[in-house]
């Protein structure tokens, strides 16, 4: 599956003594959320972390296609109080906190489109290889407390091949402060038409070359899905995790010819070692 940037990226204590007090105790997330990686334990500073991951995940997006990949996981950071920047694989970006129940991030990312030879069944002869692009990425989280119990996220991503907005509501699981244990979020996802027309979308030269019927997509909600992370530290410097997707498409994307599945679903696992 061909993953938005902004989901691979995918997103506290009253009182600003406290607050404070939290961004320097050591293994204290800026945010107590399982779905965004903080290897800086609390310190300000410089942090690195490197591993890898095997998903079982759609060939890409409408695929009725499944297999496994294996990708990298980690990221280098610095944390200054409240703020963290980072570089993560094709991702640079900035989050950072603010009175205890805001999280801001802005991420300059990349989209590695969509190729024919991504189906072995040859779905998708004809049809071409899909440009690459970069994207640029502005996400807000708002908890409803400041333990991060709950919490509200709303998310741009725009560029070279369209725009995607991403609402959706979370629940955090586990008493820790460290950025683990688990989570669970109820997304809902929509396209302009670019973006629709990008992946879901058949030319004229492309339904005489593919044999598949032309089809313009227009702009409306592209699914409704359920996110879900875990992580968990064996020791001072090893980091499991685990993630899994399933995001149901509207009736609008299902009805393209290239969704030959009306959803798409990852799984995956993997280790990180925290220097």
């Amino acid at each position: 599956m061909k993953k938005f940037t902004g989901l691979l990226l995918a997103l506290c204590v009253n009182g600003l003594a406290v607050q404070t007090a939290m961004a320097q105790d050591e293994g204290t997330a800026l945010v107590p959320l399982p779905s965004l990686d903080d290897f800086t334990k609390g310190k300000d500073g410089w942090a690195f972390a490197l591993g890898g991951g095997i998903e079982y995940e759609s060939a890409y997006e409408g695929s009725d296609e499944f297999g496994f990949e294996i990708d990298p996981a980690g990221a280098i950071q610095w944390r200054k109080g409240d703020n963290i920047f980072y570089f993560a694989g094709e991702a640079l970006g900035w989050r950072g906190r603010r009175d205890d129940v805001w999280l801001f991030e802005a991420t300059l990312g990349f989209d590695e489109g969509r190729e024919e030879a991504d189906s072995d069944d040859g779905r998708l002869n004809g049809l071409g290889d899909s440009e690459e692009g970069t994207e640029f990425v502005l996400q807000a989280r708002r908890a409803f407390s400041s333990d991060w119990r709950y919490w509200l996220d709303g998310r741009v991503i725009t560029g070279d091949n369209g725009s995607l907005g991403i609402f959706g509501i979370g629940r955090r699981f586990g008493e820790q402060l460290d950025g683990t244990g688990s989570e669970l979020a109820l997304v809902a996802v929509f396209h302009d038409s670019d973006r629709a027309n990008q992946d879901f979308g058949i030319t004229a030269a492309q339904s005489a070359a593919s044999g598949l019927s032309q089809t313009n997509m227009s702009s409306g909600l592209r699914s409704f899905g359920l996110h879900y992370n875990y992580r968990h530290y064996l020791n001072d410097s090893w980091l499991v995790f685990v993630e899994g997707l399933y995001e149901r498409y509207s009736s609008d994307v299902s009805d393209s010819p290239i969704a030959r599945n009306n959803y798409e679903a990852e799984l995956g696992v993997g280790v990180i070692y925290i220097f």
